[in-house]
Formats: structure tokens, sequence, C-alpha cells
């Protein structure tokens, strides 16, 4: 994006037309701030990848430019991609106390923390990052310390919400401050970007005080060991389970690597309350009885190798679910990971647990921290903005957002429905999407970030479904006739016990076809291998239907 003009321009990086590795970019003149950076998992399309990352090259172009990286909360969604991107570009890190007590925890995994800027700021900050000038309100969601932001630059207020809702009686006690947000609004909003998750959703989310009140009833009912699977970052929730078990006279047990971080972080920083005692290690919980013993678990979204998707399959060394047990899905499935959450419930019926699991307005044991369409249409009243942008959702939720920003009087037209890397220009209060930046995917595959492209996934996708066909011929290199060969072998392909005759065709094809080239005195290796690639390929389509990866090795000796 080259550009001399003292332009505010706004656009995604992550978080436009998915749910999933948020990272937003404020732009006016030659400062940039970048809001969040995070990570989203791959669904089995995407095979072998660990994590997904947005693309930051138009970031790296523009590293001297950037003043810095703010985090609205802690969720993966927005802190996932924090390591990727500062081994690529060092900058400070804004952020509220416990959401910096996660990205800490990253870090110190990565081993940037020496090297990073951290600082902590809270709803009465107030930053200068160049000609930006940045300030904080305060809006409930599913962990603690969640801000939304104000960008204060020459051609106007830029509002990124962060996710919320309205929650009157938040389990945490940490209210919106929407006094807060109606000044913001009556000072003037050129620019609203504000979350679209539930904007299919009717009504007002229901308050997390539910939530509370149907776990400790289900604990009173449950007989056997209970455990509760949720998100580790859900504080709220986590402090719910304490409660319950406190209610319920129980012991508590953490099992899960980032259940025992998170809870570490929000001890630490005064986030939980936990009475001194309670809580228990895992290798603890068989010398007490099972009335007595709540496990708080990782796993809540199917995950195979998190703590509960191991206990599930049995496969948890030191610790079993037993008939009679009482497991609690308190969480709902993110979209995409319903096929293997369904898996994991059926493995735990399979185990003769007592699975409560569903929506939260089926059990009562999960509420949404995203607002319902009231809740976005009372951020909108707040908000007045001229112009609007919905952000994080898929594309139709970003619609149905867009028609309930109408609905309470943003102009028709005033609403940009954009993808990642479309960018939003405003110049003397009129706004413009004619352009776009570099945006996309980056892929962490290992310890590789970026190099697996869609070249070698296709491939991984071939070799799962057909496999692969390795044909070894050894040549002499004086005359180019065989040695010894065509060796065939398969992997994933076909069962070669089975198949003898086939392979035999496929020897005789492969030295049809070196015979054909040497009488056309054709030695060139290259042109070899795709000879043989082909008339095996085409062979083999057309009698099995299969596309086995094919891999000829010629050898000269």
């Amino acid at each position: 994006m080259e550009t001399t003009e003292m332009l505010l321009s706004i656009f995604a990086l992550g978080g436009l037309n998915e749910i999933g590795k948020n990272m937003y970019v404020i732009q006016y003149g030659d400062d940039i701030v970048v809001i969040d950076c995070g990570g989203k998992f791959p669904d089995e399309s995407l095979l072998g990848i660990d994590l997904i990352l947005p693309d930051i090259s138009y970031l790296k172009k523009n590293r001297d430019k950037i003043r810095g990286l703010i985090v609205t909360h802690g969720h993966e969604d927005h802190i996932g991609g924090i390591p990727y991107l500062l081994k690529e570009i060092n900058m400070p890190i804004y952020a509220t106390n416990f959401t910096l007590g996660l990205i800490q925890l990253k870090l110190e995994e990565h081993r940037l923390l020496r090297d990073t800027e951290l600082v902590t700021v809270h709803a009465d900050s107030s930053l200068r990052l160049g000609e930006i000038e940045v300030t904080f309100f305060k809006v409930s969601h599913s962990i603690p310390d969640c801000m939304g932001i104000v960008f204060h630059t020459p051609e106007g207020n830029v509002v990124h919400t962060s996710d919320f809702k309205f929650d009157l009686t938040p389990a945490n006690h940490q209210y919106a401050d929407i006094h807060k947000m109606a000044r913001i609004g009556e000072e003037g909003v050129l620019v609203l970007l504000s979350e679209s998750t539930n904007a299919e959703r009717k009504g007002l989310t229901p308050s997390e005080q539910m939530v509370g009140e149907a776990m400790k009833e289900a604990f009173m009912k449950a007989t056997g060991k209970i455990f509760v699977s949720t998100f580790a970052s859900n504080v709220n929730r986590v402090q719910q389970v304490v409660n319950a078990s406190i209610h319920s006279n129980r012991k508590l047990a953490l099992v899960g690597r980032s259940m025992i971080n998170v809870v570490s972080v929000a001890l630490e920083r005064g986030y939980l309350t936990v009475p001194e005692g309670m809580l228990i290690e895992a290798k603890e919980i068989d010398a007490l009885p099972p009335d007595k013993v709540t496990v708080l678990c990782t796993g809540s979204q199917g995950e195979p190798m998190a703590a509960l998707g191991r206990l599930a399959s049995g496969t948890f060394r030191g610790l079993s679910i037993y008939p009679g047990d009482t497991v609690i899905m308190a969480a709902s499935p993110i979209p995409g990971n319903e096929k293997d959450v369904s898996r994991i419930i059926d493995n735990l019926f399979q185990l003769g647990a007592h699975v409560i699991y569903g929506t939260g307005s089926t059990t009562g044991m999960h509420v949404s921290g995203h607002g319902y369409q009231e809740d976005l249409k009372l951020m909108l009243t707040l908000m007045k903005p001229t112009y609007f942008i919905p952000i994080h959702g898929e594309y139709r939720m970003l619609h149905h957002h867009q028609l309930l920003a109408e609905s309470v009087g943003v102009e028709v037209g005033h609403t940009f429905i954009v993808k990642n890397g479309d960018v939003v220009d405003i110049q003397g209060a009129i706004a413009r999407q004619t352009r776009s930046v570099p945006a996309g995917d980056s892929y962490v595959d290992g310890s590789s970030v970026g190099e697996t492209g869609s070249a070698v996934l296709r491939d991984r996708k071939q070799l799962s479904q057909d496999g692969m066909l390795i044909i070894i011929i050894t040549l002499d290199k004086s005359n180019h006739k065989i040695i010894t060969g065509p060796d065939i072998i398969t992997r994933g392909f076909i069962y070669v016990r089975h198949s003898e005759d086939l392979l035999k065709v496929l020897n005789k094809l492969v030295k049809s076809v070196l015979d054909d080239l040497s009488e056309a005195g054709i030695s060139d290796w290259k042109e070899m291998k795709q000879a043989i690639s082909k008339d095996v390929g085409q062979y083999v389509f057309k009698h099995l239907k299969m596309k086995p990866v094919l891999l000829p090795v010629i050898i000269e000796v």
C-alpha cells in the first residue's frame, strides 16, 4: 500500500469471512497500529498443519511504521499468533493485566519474553502512538479484562468493540462501561468495527449468572466424580466450577497443561478465588471418595490429544472415567468442531458416564460470550457511527450485522462488508474501498512457519486418498539400457499380495515407455520421469479410478 497521502486506512489481515486468527490494522499516514494477532486451528482438510496464522507480509514490508500491537483480550483467536509475529517484527505490546499474563506464558515458551516490551493498560489509559491517540473502555466477555478501543485520528474516531456482550450481572463483576460508550458516541464515531459472531441470533445474550445456578444444581445431584470441560481461558466458568465444588464439598483437580497454566495466571493476578487446600494433584484423585472430587479439564472442542479426548478414549494415564461419573461440557462447539465433539460424547456414553451437553439454553451449562442481535443493536445505538465495518464473523454473519446496523440508523451504503486485505480508505470524512493489501493464511507446520504451501497440502491430500507408487529403475550409464527393475513399491495404494497381476502389467508398461524413449534417442532424466508418470498414471486411473502420487526413481550405474 504505497501512498504519500495522509489517509486513514482500515483493514483486516484476519477475522473477516471467518472466525479465528483475528488481526486488524489502523493506519494514519506513516503510523500503523495492529489490533490482536490470533491463531486458528486447522480443519481436517489441512493435513499435518498445527496452526493457521494471518499473512503478515504487508506488516513486514512496513515494519518501520508500526507503533505497536494492542491486544483486546486473551482468547487464542486473538493472541495465538503473537509469538510468530514477534519473531518477524519486534514491537511493543499493549494489553490489560490478565491478558498480558497469558501472553507472557506464550513468550516464555518461545523464549521471546526478555526481548519484548509489555505495557499494561486499563480502561482509563491513554496512549500516543504517532499521530494516533488511543483510549479504552470496558466490555463484558467470557474472559476477564476485555477492552474496546478508541483510535483518535485527525480524520475522526475509530472504535473497535473487541468481542463483547451486554451482561448486566457478570459473574466476575467486571461491568461494561455503558456510560463511557455513550459519551464516546456523543463525541462522534467516524467508523465502528464491531464483532458479528452471533448476529444471526435474536434477543439478548443470557447472563453468566444462569450458568452458576445450573452448575450448583448439577453438582448436588451427582454421585460419582464430576468432570467439567471448558475453555481454559474462561476464568468466569472456572470460578463457577470452584464455587459449585465448594457448595458440594468437593476437592478440585486441574487436568491439561493450558488449564493449569491459565489458572496459575488467574490466581497469581487475583482473577480467581480458590480456598486454600482445595486444589489437589491429579495423582491424589484415587485416594478420595468419587463424590468428593471435581476434575476440571481441557478438550471441550473435541481435540483428540486434549485431556477430555484422552479420558474418553481411555488413554489418560492414571485417571479414568467410570460408570456413574458425571461429565459436563461447559462450552459450545466452535463451528467446524461438531463432529469431533460428538465423537467424544459418544465415547463418554460408552464408558457409562452421565453426560450433560448441548447448547446453554438446554443445559444451562454455557452461555455465549458474544452479543446476540439486541446486544449488537445496543452497541450501534450507543456509538452512532457514520460508517460501519462488521468484523469477526463469516460472511452471512457480517451480512446480518449490516442489516441490524441499517435498522438502527446507519445510512444505507455506509457499511463495508469486506474480505481480509480489502482496505477502507477515509479522507475528508469520505470512506471508499478501492484497493487491497496482501492477505491470506500462513501455516505452522511443526517448526516451520509459512513454508508449507498449497502444492504440499495438495500432495498430502492425494497421498491420504490414493497413496503412493514408487517406480525404481537402474540404467546402464553408457547405453541407457535397463540393468535392474522396474521395482515397484506402493504405500497406501494397493495390497501388493492381492495385486500381482496389476504390478506385472505396470512393470511391462514402464519397460515399454523406456524402450520407446531409447529408440527416439531420449536420455534426459526429466523427460523419462515425465513419460513414466504420464503413462502409468493414465493406466491406473483408467482401470482403478485412482490417482496415487507417482515417484519414478532413475539410477544410473
